[in-house]
């Protein structure tokens, strides 16, 4: 028996699973991602002679398997959010973004540095690796399907959404900071202005004005090009959605931009090319099925790499550091971000709370350590990594019961108003 025939047989049977799965754990305190990093840790942990996966002995595999994840992932939640852009409309999502993304950095920085003990570099990176949302792993407290009522989704569900889109982009210039850091020296004189011209502005500027032009263009072609043939939307073509995925990634990255950023702004175009189409659903399931699949392998590999080991670097202060970002950090810094904020004081603690970390996180920190060699990079994976479990655990097994008692909330409100 080869290697390989097992390894056909557990994607095979992991594939199926992320088919049936959903379906079975619907409206139970139980997550599809929950269940696929058990099984993950399971298989690995059984005597198949399969090689470990270490993503620090493969950091640029990890990097770039991680990497179409959550690109995927970016054009899934773009396509599916009815509500379009606006100051007002976003408010809650900005305020998440401008504020407490922010203050989760400088103070899980501050605690990997002060209480974990990594030098300053590995300290920020472990910051904007962990302050970022996952729009992969966050499924079950995000809005549903695409329709065509603008105003249709909840602020709970809307904003985490939104939030997870745009924030896996507007971690990066962090990361760069981290690599700046690693590679010139700790002194901001050496690369700060630098990094304020070139990683700040204009790589966010060419992300959102790449993503526009591309979604656009798409938009165009798909809704309203001048020959029929052309016209994509009449033909239901749901891998375009991919098409659409890697070229706003792709170009914008070329042209020095936040690729990441470029393909939810692209989502976004191309929704509101023709808000109301049909084809946004074939678009978003198609999406949504690819992202399915990429996740079960992730989390599969993920499991695999917690029982290689992932987590024997782990000091007790770093656990707690890790831990403190799950259940403090986060909700505090969400808190204070939302007061005033649109929606129920309920909604706005359910908001500061699932901040959910996932394979974003995983991204950003083998990305920098393929350009940056940062001392104990073992107890930053494996710092990163409780942190996900943690979520995938706490967050998972919270969001159905959580979620539910706002939706009979909401159904109460509405009944009253109806009364």
């Amino acid at each position: 028996m080869q290697k390989s025939d097992i390894a056909y047989t557990i994607v095979g049977a992991g594939a199926l699973l992320a088919g049936i799965l959903p379906r079975l754990l619907e409206r139970r305190p139980l997550s599809m991602p929950i269940a696929f990093l058990a099984l993950g840790m399971l298989v690995f942990a059984l005597p198949t002679d399969l090689p470990h996966p270490d993503p620090l002995a493969h950091a640029t595999v990890t990097e770039h398997l991680t990497e179409v994840g959550v690109i995927v992932a970016l054009m899934g939640a773009g396509l599916k959010i009815d509500r379009p852009f606006g100051w007002r409309r976003w408010s809650t999502t900005w305020r998440l973004l401008a504020i407490a993304m922010p203050l989760t950095i400088a103070a899980t920085a501050l605690l990997g540095w002060w209480w974990a003990g990594l030098v300053p570099a590995a300290a920020l990176l472990l910051g904007a690796a962990l302050a970022p949302t996952d729009p992969v792993l966050a499924s079950d407290v995000q809005v549903g399907e695409p329709t065509d009522q603008e105003d249709s989704e909840d602020e709970v569900r809307f904003t985490l959404t939104s939030e997870a889109g745009l924030n896996d982009g507007l971690a990066f210039p962090f990361v760069y900071a981290a690599v700046a850091m690693a590679t010139v020296g700790t002194d901001p004189s050496a690369w700060l202005g630098d990094w304020l011209l070139r990683d700040v502005l204009y790589k966010c500027v060419v992300g959102v004005a790449g993503g526009l032009l591309v979604g656009r263009l798409l938009g165009r072609l798909f809704f309203r090009a001048r020959f029929e043939a052309l016209r994509m939307a009449r033909h239901a073509e749901g891998f375009l959605a991919l098409a659409a995925t890697f070229l706003a990634y792709g170009l914008v990255q070329v042209a020095g931009g936040y690729g990441f950023l470029a393909v939810f702004v692209a989502a976004r175009a191309i929704r509101a090319a023709e808000r109301s189409h049909e084809y946004h659903q074939v678009l978003h399931d198609f999406a949504e099925q690819t992202e399915r699949l990429l996740t079960v392998m992730l989390l599969l590999l993920f499991g695999g790499a917690v029982v290689g080991g992932l987590l024997a670097p782990l000091t007790w202060p770093a656990a707690a550091a890790g831990l403190a970002l799950v259940f403090v950090i986060r909700p505090a810094a969400g808190w204070l971000s939302l007061r005033g904020a649109p929606g129920t004081p309920a909604e706005r603690w359910v908001i500061a709370f699932f901040g959910i970390r996932g394979i974003g996180s995983f991204y950003y920190v083998s990305y920098a350590l393929t350009h940056a060699d940062l001392p104990r990079s073992d107890l930053l994976w494996a710092m990163v990594g409780l942190v996900v479990i943690t979520s995938v655990l706490v967050h998972g097994i919270a969001a159905t019961p959580v979620m539910q008692l706002l939706d009979r909330a909401h159904s109460r409100t509405a009944d009253g108003t109806r009364d």
